[in-house]
């Protein structure tokens, strides 16, 4: 193997934050919120041209799995409260679907208007360590080489790309065979017939059309991995968000799987827009209108924290006594790691649980690396339990919680696995967390 040694380089330091953010999905748009509403200098990264992650450029069709988390509830209001968006009654969008442009500009707003430094177009590169505690991070992007350093650093990348860097150990996917959920890229089409629109929300959801049962007719016509159908009504007059690109045996976090789901993705969604025009009623004059800036990664590293969420957590429906997310629940929503459809590990409709649970601050804090945090699906937990707090609206739950703890870490001068957890809960309940 050959190799080019850079040479050795000065790099303009161009922030000094009190927290930095790393990604600015649904986890990271929270954390930096929550640091900033603390009174925190916060800067927030993203490698993107927008705030959001995969429920912007992501195009997810809708926000699942309950919570209580104020700062999903207070974006919520604001999108409905826009004015610009299209808004079609009797069209079977709910409260959660997701109207992607009015989100974009209610999310840029709120982190606007808490003054967070925000830095878009910005790949985080590299962390910046000192034995083994994180100091700040290296970035890339047109303006250049440079790098921010800060009190805490929170990883919000889904992937854990910093928190890798830094040293932090993970598990990748599944226990046993690192398998990962597959990837998907969402679209959405036109032309379609809501008044005679079949709108299949699950796996589980069977589906009678004149050519038999749209699941089967789908994995018997598209091909594999693609072959199931889920398909979401939007905002958009004529328009149904497609979660039906299919990629299995891919890592998120390598560049080269990643542009190989791209190609796949891309090729599978033309058949899958003539295999609805042909086989679902109400979409025989579809058409494609656009598509996700990125595929969406459901699935890479775990990273080992103080503590490891278990299925049984969830179950059982926890209150940790480190409580910083509280009020979840959804299913184990894990996606075939083998082709379409639901894992034989999962559980949509048959699954069952004891109620809302909670997520512990342990959990967010990495074993051995310190001065950072995890916030969203890369926290610590297994494969399993990760199906389920990895949505978007639980994501944020955490966030929140961890830019307040964030805050605390720098208020009180100490490591974020030091902080009193219940002056963050204090905080929290101060914020509409409620317990």
């Amino acid at each position: 193997m050959d190799f080019y040694v850079e040479p050795e380089r000065k790099i303009e330091i161009t922030e000094q934050a009190d927290v930095l953010v790393v990604g600015s999905g649904p986890a990271g748009f929270a954390a930096a919120l929550a640091a900033a509403r603390n009174g925190m200098k916060t800067v927030l990264v993203e490698q993107f041209n927008c705030i959001g992650g995969m429920a912007t450029s992501g195009m997810m069709s809708h926000f699942t799995g309950a919570t209580d988390s104020p700062v999903f509830e207070e974006a919520m209001e604001r999108c409905h409260k826009e004015k610009a968006g299209i808004f079609i009654d009797g069209q079977g969008a709910g409260k959660h679907q997701i109207n992607h442009e009015i989100l974009k500009k209610v999310m840029l707003d709120m982190i606007v208007e808490a003054g967070i430094i925000l830095k878009l177009y910005t790949f985080a590169c590299d962390a910046i360590m000192e034995g083994n505690r994180i100091k700040g991070i290296v970035i890339e992007s047109k303006t250049g080489r440079q790098a921010i350093m800060a009190k805490v650093v929170i990883d919000a990348t889904g992937d854990g790309d910093i928190a890798a860097k830094a040293g932090a150990e993970f598990q990748l996917g599944r226990e046993g065979d690192s398998k990962c959920q597959p990837v998907t890229l969402m679209f959405r089409i036109g032309g379609v017939d809501y008044s005679r629109a079949i709108l299949p929300p699950s796996f589980e959801t069977t589906v009678q059309v004149p050519k038999g049962e749209i699941q089967a007719l789908a994995r018997k016509h598209l091909k594999a991995p693609a072959g199931h159908v889920l398909l979401y009504p939007t905002w958009i007059p004529g328009e149904v968000c497609v979660n039906m690109t299919n990629v299995t045996d891919v890592n998120g976090a390598n560049a080269d799987d990643m542009t190989k789901a791209e190609i796949i993705t891309r090729q599978q969604m033309c058949d899958i827009v003539l295999f609805l025009r042909e086989f679902a009623p109400g979409y025989e004059h579809c058409y494609l209108v656009t598509s996700a800036q990125n595929v969406g990664v459901r699935e890479t590293r775990h990273f080992k924290g103080l503590y490891t969420i278990t299925p049984e957590d969830i179950v059982e429906a926890r209150v940790f006594d480190d409580w910083i997310a509280t009020r979840n629940r959804f299913n184990f929503d894990i996606h075939n790691v083998e082709g379409s459809g639901l894992d034989k590990n999962g559980a949509q409709k048959h699954f069952r649980d004891k109620g809302q649970y909670t997520i512990p601050y342990r959990a967010c804090v990495p074993e051995k690396i310190d001065g950072l945090l995890l916030s969203g699906r890369n926290i610590s937990g297994t494969h399993k339990a990760h199906s389920n707090f990895r949505v978007m609206p639980i994501c944020m739950h955490v966030g929140l919680g961890v830019g307040t703890a964030a805050a605390v870490a720098v208020k009180e001068n100490v490591l974020p696995r030091n902080v009193d957890v219940k002056t963050v809960q204090a905080l929290l309940e101060k914020q509409g967390v409620r317990l």
